[in-house]
């Protein structure tokens, strides 16, 4: 049994990596950490998690941390690098925050106006991560993914929701050959569990019941370098990426649709192919058949990233439409994912492949 705390464990993601904890036959639930909140029982911030609503959550200090096999980090962008670095190199740290995300240090500093921390391998084990080769194409193969980086990894980045599914739904097209790199939008909702669980009054009930609204307008949105980062590394070449994200009236989920350029003389089924033959064996993310379409409501608590693909030849568009929950498969889930990794599991160990309904 793996002993595993989770730091921020009042918020959402925190909750969410519990959730998924709890049902993982190989884990033990070590400490539950807050800051604002802690003193207070869990069960008085997520009553849903009934075997542990007797925990006490503690402070959030390095050398309780220290006692476990690995440690969820849930918590704000830019306050995990302090602390991860007081951890010791054999303890597995899974970092829910951005803070380790990005390679390039001038897009963190543009995007999130503080230094570098520095970059750890990233969580996204499905991504390819080049340009599949003649030979690999030829036999039907998908191209090499970042997997391989993460098996017996002590550090971990967990990806933003949004690259999640937008990276996924796009990345075989790059790796295929078959998509223009500068001509890439983006226009994705999300649930409102995805801006945190501080009260805002733009997330008030009375203010997103029955409204849709966007934000992070223009190209300034902080997961923009993150899609770009890992389309481009599919794609062997710079991937630029307009994204816009907006706020719909549920509690989690996103949905996330994908256009880009196709070249020339590049046909629906070869599209579809790059798709099947990337995703085929892949236990979480599924193409649809030809003409069926994702909602947010099949993936509701699951691990699974949904998606279909068309090819609208009007205006030579590959149209890929992306579903997941945001707190599942965008954050706790993909972590618990890369634990499973990290420790030489079964890959699927105590993950959820099913969605609710209704």
């Amino acid at each position: 049994m793996k002993r595993v705390a989770v730091a921020g464990a009042s918020g959402y993601a925190g909750g969410e990596a519990l959730r998924l904890l709890l049902g993982h036959p190989e884990v033990e639930v070590g400490a539950v950490t807050a800051a604002s909140s802690a003193g207070a029982r869990l069960g008085e911030v997520h009553p849903h998690l009934l075997p542990l609503a007797h925990r006490v959550l503690a402070e959030t200090t390095p050398e309780l941390l220290a006692e476990h096999d690995a440690v969820v980090l849930a918590l704000p962008h830019g306050a995990s690098a302090g602390l991860a670095a007081q951890l010791p190199e054999d303890v597995l740290v899974l970092d829910c925050g951005a803070d380790h995300r990005l390679a390039d240090p001038v897009a963190w500093k543009a995007f999130y106006g503080t230094d570098h921390a520095g970059t750890w391998p990233y969580g996204l084990p499905e991504l390819p991560t080049a340009p599949a080769t003649a030979t690999t194409a030829a036999a039907g193969a998908a191209p090499p993914k970042q997997r391989d980086a993460l098996v017996g990894a002590r550090r971990v980045a967990v990806p933003g929701c949004y690259p999640t599914g937008v990276s996924l739904a796009l990345a075989p097209g790059f790796a295929a050959g078959l998509l223009e790199p500068d001509d890439v939008v983006v226009v994705a909702a999300s649930g409102t569990s995805g801006a945190g669980k501080g009260l805002k009054a733009n997330l008030l009930g009375s203010e997103v019941m029955g409204s849709m609204s966007p934000y992070g307008v223009g190209g300034v949105h902080r997961h923009t370098p993150e899609v770009e980062q890992n389309l481009s590394g599919a794609a062997g070449e710079p991937v630029t990426v307009s994204f816009t994200p907006t706020l719909a009236p549920m509690p989690r989920g996103i949905l996330a649709t994908c256009t880009a350029r196709v070249k020339a003389g590049t046909t629906a089924a070869a599209l579809r192919a790059a798709w099947e033959q990337t995703y085929a064996d892949e236990p979480f993310v599924h193409v649809l058949p030809e003409g069926s379409w994702p909602r947010t409501a099949d993936v509701l608590g699951s691990n699974a990233v949904v998606m279909g693909l068309a090819l609208d030849e009007r205006v030579g568009r590959v149209v890929v439409v992306a579903a997941e929950d945001n707190l599942t498969k965008g954050t706790a889930g993909a972590a618990v994912q890369c634990l499973n990794l990290a420790f030489g599991l079964p890959e699927t160990l105590g993950l959820p492949t099913t969605g609710l309904a209704p």
